[in-house]
């Protein structure tokens, strides 16, 4: 019992601590993270190039009627 009550008061006492040093952690990872994707990065390998396909128009206009449904009461 007095275990218990000694790590629950420690708890109260070093918890809020804890989750500080915690999420400061976090935040400097993530911050770290952050700025590593914002540097531009240069290929040495060549260049990249995307070819874009056309749009092709699919207007089908054998499609059939527009039917409008109604509810009933």
């Amino acid at each position: 019992m007095l275990i218990y009550y000694g790590l629950k008061v420690l708890t109260r006492l070093f918890g809020p601590l804890l989750l500080k040093y915690v999420t400061k952690k976090a935040g400097e990872k993530f911050q770290q993270q952050f700025s590593q994707n914002q540097r531009p990065q240069q290929s040495t390998d060549g260049e990249i190039t995307i070819e874009k396909k056309p749009k092709q128009n699919s207007s089908n206009k054998d499609v059939g009627e527009y039917i409008d449904y109604e509810e009933i009461d």
